[in-house]
């Protein structure tokens, strides 16, 4: 204990915090996608617009009967992901420097520091949102990867089923399969095609098994059927139908000046500007006309499509937080200061999955002292921007420090560029982002030898026995 009491404390101040945002907050926070989720969970049913992966947790926890049984899930998920970034950080650094033996500890705990305190992460696990799973699945897959010094089958095994399950939780847990295939054969060339290939058909697995619901349900083998509306809502902050010429099928998908405070995605997609408003099946009726016209845009337009992507990445990294994409939206990761009754359609869901009609209840003083905790102790977009580049100097400068940072580096920067580049910037998408960077900075500079395969596994050198006899 006294090699982890550090930790112990950070957990203790960490598991009292979020004691008193379920006190203050005693049923579950909503946001838009929030219906769709438990709809799916009730239902036992995909849903067309998302991936669903994490309305199987709600369904394994439906027998709980309470919302807040899930938030308390959620709760031991923050936790469990700080624990875990604790153990992988403290191994490689107690390997490196294993003298003075509190150091090791010390640092371990600093890097689970932004999952452990940072106040948007705790009100994000209060959501009723698949970013808190999904976090932990993937933290999970870098700590397997990185646990031992090499990368062999059953590690790979383990590491493709975090995957897999990451990706049927959030669709940009998909494109880090090449991310991480592309790390495999960096750190280890010819030696990296058998976990390469365990990696992938263990990812496949429970892609492969959700698209297999997905067809049961709605009779296509697919994640979604509404995957390039999305993109579609990309293309239209950018996309000049004077260069594009669209054929008049797609004149209807040209973009309109979207009303003041809103980003032209959200305005594409979910105000009553939206084209989908008035087509046959929404959003995935229109998927396909979506599809084309966003790739008609970035074929015509590829530096504006560039310049957005940078931009809206470049978003993540700024000081303050600014009102996007939407006022409403922005205003869902703040803990609201007065009990907000439920709409018709959250009541319905609500009321099949937990029984629950009620409102979104807030109880003085701990709800005050959440907002208040909020207000102060919350990580900037730029304390990430500096991880990050501190991670990029640790690799560059420190000798063979990037094998083993390089992976949590990117995975984190990928976070930010994929859904900047498929869809939109949104501030949740940064909260995962940080745990991630600061690994990456910390082991950039963590350099000597590799942690052991086996933990506790000793040579030592024993003498020759000998025997005498006596007559």
């Amino acid at each position: 204990m006294r090699a982890h009491a550090v930790l112990a404390g950070a957990l203790a101040a960490a598991v009292l915090l979020r004691l008193v945002a379920v006190l203050g907050y005693p049923s579950a926070l909503w946001f838009g996608d929030s219906v769709g989720y438990l709809r799916s969970a009730i239902n036992l049913e995909p849903s067309r617009t998302r991936p669903s992966g994490y309305s199987l947790l709600l369904w394994l926890l439906r027998p709980l009967h309470g919302l807040v049984a899930v938030v308390t899930v959620q709760h031991l998920l923050g936790l469990a992901t700080g624990v875990v970034l604790y153990a992988l950080a403290r191994r490689h650094v107690r390997a490196a420097w294993p003298r003075p033996e509190w150091l090791p500890g010390v640092l371990g705990t600093a890097v689970a520091v932004p999952v452990l305190f940072d106040a948007y992460q705790i009100e994000l696990e209060h959501l009723l949102l698949s970013d808190t799973l999904f976090t932990f699945l993937v933290v999970s897959l870098v700590a397997v990867l990185l646990w031992r010094p090499d990368v062999t089958g059953w590690t790979a095994v383990c590491a493709g089923l975090l995957l897999g399950m990451a990706a049927v939780t959030r669709t940009v847990g998909l494109p880090l399969l090449a991310l991480v295939l592309g790390w495999l054969v960096l750190r280890g060339r010819r030696a990296a095609l058998v976990p390469a290939v365990a990696l992938t058909a263990a990812c496949l697995l429970p892609v492969g098994l959700y698209m297999s619901w997905f067809h049961a349900a709605h009779r296509q083998y697919a994640m979604t059927t509404a995957g390039n509306v999305f993109l579609y809502g990309r293309a239209v902050g950018f996309a000049d139908c004077r260069i594009i010429k669209p054929r008049p099928a797609l004149v209807r998908m040209c973009p309109h000046t979207p009303p003041v405070g809103i980003s032209p995605a959200y305005a594409s997609l979910w105000t009553d500007r939206s084209p989908f408003a008035s087509m046959p099946g929404g959003k995935s009726g229109g998927n396909e006309l979506a599809g084309e016209f966003a790739y008609a845009a970035i074929r015509a337009q590829p530096a504006d499509y560039a310049w957005i992507v940078l931009r809206d990445t470049a978003r993540a990294f700024t000081w303050e937080r600014t009102v996007y994409p939407s006022p409403w939206t922005f205003r869902k990761y703040e803990f609201p200061s007065r009990a907000k009754p439920l709409a018709d359609r959250q009541k319905k869901v609500a009321r099949a999955y937990s029984g629950f009609t009620g409102p979104q209840s807030v109880v003085e003083p701990m709800a005050g002292w959440m907002r208040g905790y909020q207000h102060r102790m919350r990580l900037p977009g730029s304390i990430l921007g500096l991880l990050l580049l501190a991670g990029a100097s640790g690799m560059l400068f420190v000798r063979g420090t990037w094998r083993q940072a390089l992976l949590p580096w990117l995975t984190s920067l990928a976070l930010l560029v994929v859904p900047a580049a498929t869809a939109d910037f949104d501030y949740r998408y940064v909260v995962p982002a940080f745990p991630l960077g600061a690994l990456a900075a910390l082991l950039a500079f963590v350099r000597g030898r590799r942690p052991a395969g086996r933990a506790g596994k000793r040579t030592r050198r024993t003498a020759p026995r000998t025997s005498a006899r006596t007559g």
